[in-house]
Parts: structure tokens; sequence; C-alpha cells
């Protein structure tokens, strides 16, 4: 088994846009995606501070992924967010991300409509997070 990434840090945002940009079928998903987002993070177990993890995904493609110093360093089109252990229940599959939104485990700000269009999109994103080998904070 290869190394784990701990989650909510640049190295696991960036190892992301990476399986994205790999992914196929996450690349046909999203063909009609346009938005940027942040991952927000709150803190929990060893996380001590919100992280902001910033992507850019643009058609099917990741053009770009960081965790921004600032909250106000880029002014993304939707923001995301929960604590750690819902991320990790995410991430695990154990729980589906539309199902966290609707149920508010998952708080967005953003164009829902906009989300429940390119539901897919959001299922393969996260089939690519969990192909991360992920040290999570609370593990």
């Amino acid at each position: 088994m290869s190394e784990r990434i701990p989650f909510a840090t640049d190295a696991w945002v960036k190892r992301l846009c990476e399986e994205l940009n790999k992914s196929e079928r996450y690349r046909e998903a999203a063909k009609k995606w346009e938005g940027d987002l942040y991952f927000i993070i709150e803190p929990e177990g060893r996380l001590t501070e919100k992280v902001f993890m910033y992507m850019d995904l643009w058609h099917g493609e990741c053009r770009r992924a960081f965790v921004a110093e600032d909250e106000n360093a880029v002014s993304p089109a939707f923001r995301m967010w929960a604590p750690v252990s819902i991320w990790k229940r995410i991430i695990d599959g154990k729980l589906d991300p539309m199902q966290a939104l609707l149920t508010r485990q998952l708080k967005m700000k953003g164009n829902m409509a906009k989300i429940m269009r390119n539901v897919k999109a959001a299922q393969e994103l996260v089939r690519c997070a969990t192909m991360i080998p992920t040290e999570f904070p609370i593990d």
C-alpha cells in the first residue's frame, strides 16, 4: 500500500486534481460543469483550524487546486463545508454527497440547481477521491 496523504493538505487536493484529470469517467460526467469551489474542512480531531481547499473545475478538467492560506484568496462560485468526520464518511463511500447536502450534513453556498444538474460529476469526483490513500486527522 502506498503512503497515506494527510487530508486537508495542499498535497491531498493536488492529488485529487491529478486523479480527476486522469479519469475518463469524471471527464465525461463533468463535461458541462463550469465552476470553481472551496471544500472547507472544519476543525476536528488533530485539525485545529479551518482549511480551504480550492479547486478550479472546468468541463471535466481540474485546472488548479491548492489550499488557500486566506479564505479571501479567491472568490469561488461554490463553497461546501463540513467537519472532518463528514468529509471522511463521504470519501470512504459511506455517505453520498448529494444525501449529505440534502440532509445539511454538508452545507453549501452556491447554485444548488447547478449542483443537481451535475450529480454524476459530483459522484465521480468523490469516486476519484476514494482512490487517494488518505490519512484523516481523526483516524
